[in-house]
Parts: structure tokens; C-alpha cells; sequence
């Protein structure tokens, strides 16, 4: 019975170009227990202990689908909650951590008047002593609500929310009372169970996931990003662009999009959010790269040149829509 229906069968094993081999391993879906943590405890529990070992794919039936779940609001929810349908999102941070909430907010009215269409908090920003998050939520919310009543452009503000269980559930509580209409976890740096958790039973609005701590796991980011942060229910997926820092290729990036969006059995598509390296040089051929259904996070770009905050944000947006309205022609 146990070698039959519980013990993991080898269905390939075939060296990989790059080096090592690559083995396929199918497992009984009933060990899974139809749960976020015991799937993961599975697929790569003490496996991830070899330090020449990774996970890289998933393939999962549909029972598994049904269960895990995947985005309450996926890209639909996403688009609603900023009343954008026709073209990529525009998004960016406010930051750096240090700054006072009425610091925070007016750089927030700054972006929201120039017509940025997501504006989050940056994953620094925290419940710190120079920015209280019940102070910061509410100063930000009305900044976007002063923007919109001189432009006529809501713009949708987006809290971090960090800490303990218990303290990410009071938060999500808060923003949601105070009328935020999506809010921002860091799944890795939760816990992935408590990620399923939170974005299944908890949040009323979408919820964005943030790549924080993600270097650590010996997951392919393809896998992490692209399948299982939309399996556990992220609606809008935030990972590393190509031309960053982080060293992220095009084909990468490419499947990373794919996997977010492509149909799924039942699951809703997810947003990708695609950050670092964004630059008003280059908005516009990553519009051309990720399509309509994608945010383009920009960040330290548009704050580079003390005073000239607004007009780079009005730059990078005018950017971005008008690439849009040419790839749609």
C-alpha cells in the first residue's frame, strides 16, 4: 500500500544541458492533504536541504487547483480597483523609509496628480516610529483623494503590511476599514501557508506580492513566481525585470508573464508586475514586451532629480500610454 499509493515514483531522469540532471517526480496527490503547507512539504520539504538540489516546476491537477484556489480578483479585480481596463497599469513606491507620514503623503499626492494609476508603499515601510501605519494608511488615502478631485484620476493606494499573523490580519482590518482598495504582503517573509491563508479567507480587496526574502528559497523563480504565488492566490505578482540589478533574462521574464497569465485550469490570471531597471528610457519597450495585461513598477527614477518629481511622473505615464495606444494599433 505504501510503495503503491504513497511513495513518489521517478517518471524521468535526463541530464540537463546546463549541468546536473533534471528529474521528473510524481506524487500521489492524496499525500498532499489538499493543504498550502503539506504540498510544499512534499514537493520539496527535505529536498531543499541538498544544496545542489531545486525545485524548478509543478505541474498540478485540477483537484489541486480547486482546493489551493488561486486569485479571488486576479487581473479583473486589479483593473477595477483602479478603473483602468485598456491599457498596462502604471505603478510606483513611495520611499524611503525614514521619511514622516506627512512626507510620505505628499510624495504620494505628487505621483497620484501625475497620473500614476498604482502607488504602494515601498516593503520598508513598516509600523515605525517616524511612520505609524494607522496614521500613514488614512494621510494616504485622502492624498489620493485631493489628486482625483483636481485631475478627475483616482489613483489606488496600496499598504504594506508586514509582521506576525496577528498583526497582518489587524492591519488588513484596518486598511480595509479605512477604505484601501488593495494592499500589498510580502508572502515569503509570512510564510507561504499564512500568504494562502490571508489572500483565501481574509483579504476583501487584492492583494499584491511582494518578491522580499524570495532569494533564499532554492525555487526557480519561474516556479515561485509565476505558479506558486498565483496557485496560493496573489492577483497581482511583483518579481525582478529583465535588465535590473538582479539579473533577470527576457526568456525568464517572459515565461515568468506567461505562466501569471496563461489559462490555468479554473484559476483566474494574475497580474505581473514586473520592477527594477524600469526607466523612462525604457518604459516604453517594456509595454511593447509584457502587453496590456501588465503594471509597469517604476521606482527610483522618477525621484533622482530633486524638484523634478512631477514632471518625471507625468513623463513616464504620457510614456506608457502612448506605447499602449501604438501596440494597439
Amino acid at each position: 500500500m505504501i510503495e503503491g499509493e504513497v511513495m513518489g515514483r521517478v517518471e524521468s531522469l535526463e541530464a540537463d544541458p546546463a549541468g546536473g540532471f533534471r528529474a521528473v517526480i510524481a506524487y500521489p496527490l492524496e499525500t498532499t492533504a489538499l493543504d498550502p503547507a503539506q504540498l510544499l512539504n512534499v514537493v520539496f520539504g527535505n529536498s531543499s536541504l541538498h544544496a545542489d538540489c531545486r525545485c524548478v516546476d509543478l505541474e498540478a491537477p485540477i483537484e489541486l487547483l480547486d482546493a489551493m484556489g488561486g486569485p479571488r480578483f486576479g487581473i479583473e479585480g486589479i483593473r477595477k480597483a483602479a478603473g483602468i481596463y485598456d491599457r498596462p497599469l502604471t505603478c510606483t513606491a513611495i520611499k524611503p523609509m525614514g521619511l514622516s507620514t506627512p512626507a510620505l503623503a505628499d510624495l504620494c499626492e505628487t505621483f497620484a496628480r501625475g497620473g500614476i494609476d498604482v502607488i504602494k508603499d515601498d516593503h520598508g515601510l513598516a509600523d515605525q516610529q517616524w511612520s505609524r501605519l494607522e496614521e500613514r494608511i488614512p494621510a494616504c488615502l485622502a492624498a489620493c483623494e485631493r489628486a482625483a478631485d483636481a485631475t478627475g484620476h483616482r489613483a489606488l493606494y496600496v499598504p504594506n503590511l508586514i509582521g506576525s499573523p496577528e498583526r497582518v490580519l489587524r492591519a488588513l482590518r484596518f486598511a480595509e476599514a479605512c477604505g484601501a482598495r488593495a494592499v500589498m504582503v510580502s508572502p515569503m517573509l509570512l510564510g507561504l501557508p499564512f500568504f494562502w491563508e490571508l489572500c483565501q479567507r481574509h483579504a476583501s480587496v487584492p492583494v499584491l506580492a511582494h518578491p522580499a526574502f524570495a532569494g533564499v528559497l532554492r525555487l526557480g523563480p519561474e516556479l515561485l513566481f509565476g505558479k506558486l504565488l498565483r496557485l496560493f492566490g496573489a492577483d497581482a505578482v511583483i518579481y525582478v525585470n529583465f535588465g535590473s540589478r538582479f539579473h533577470r533574462s527576457r526568456e525568464e521574464c517572459a515565461r515568468l508573464a506567461g505562466y501569471l497569465r496563461d489559462p490555468w485550469g479554473p484559476m483566474r490570471p494574475s497580474m505581473p508586475v514586473p520592477a527594477g531597471g524600469i526607466q523612462l528610457g525604457n518604459a516604453a519597450d517594456v509595454v511593447s514586451f509584457y502587453g496590456t495585461d501588465s503594471m509597469l513598477l517604476i521606482g527610483g527614477d522618477l525621484q533622482k532629480q530633486p524638484g523634478a518629481v512631477a514632471d518625471r511622473t507625468e513623463r513616464f505615464v504620457d510614456t506608457v500610454r502612448s506605447a499602449a495606444q501604438r501596440s494597439s494599433r
